[in-house]
């Protein structure tokens, strides 16, 4: 008796739609005045204490800051499937992930789903249109259920304040 193949599942799209890989702002120059500023002192004090390696951290984030806020994003095609989420040529399964919410940051609509992968968050920008869509089929897999904020998120929301919003 010959072998039988397994059969292969076709995965079926649910929710497509295309948006940019990572929230963007312009920013003006006041803003950099402030940034800059900020570092400069932030690197007076970490010098005295621990010398010239915490400075180069600082100079490092602050170039890496201005980088992503002056080249925009590329767009990319985001997919929910029948078996997981797929980014580009990426894919991530159901059971890679937990529970999903969405933030708004920089001005953009952002899903968030846990992960069992490092970082432990997947963030996608989502077209606004699509949300209630993505929504209600998200709910047939995964918890609507937002974790609570992280030493690093409680971080950024307040350097988000404490810097000129343009």
């Amino acid at each position: 008796m010959p072998e039988e193949l397994p059969i292969k599942k076709v995965e079926k799209d649910l929710v497509v739609w295309n948006a940019p890989s990572r929230p963007f702002q312009r920013r003006s120059k006041d803003f950099y005045t402030s940034l800059t500023a900020v570092a400069g002192l932030l690197s007076v004090v970490l010098f005295i204490i621990e010398g010239i390696m915490p400075v180069i951290l600082v100079i490092s984030a602050v170039f890496l800051f201005y980088v992503l806020s002056t080249i925009p994003p590329q767009n990319l095609e985001y997919k929910i499937t029948d078996q997981g989420i797929k980014i580009g040529d990426g894919k991530t399964i159901w059971e890679m992930m937990g529970r999903y919410w969405f933030v708004t940051r920089g001005g953009s609509e952002i899903l968030v789903v846990e992960t069992a992968r490092v970082p432990g968050r997947m963030e996608l920008v989502i077209d606004q249109s699509k949300k209630e869509e993505i929504q209600k089929t998200l709910d047939k897999y995964l918890v609507n259920e937002q974790a609570s904020a992280t030493m690093y998120d409680k971080m950024a929301s307040w350097a988000t304040k404490a810097l000129p919003k343009t």
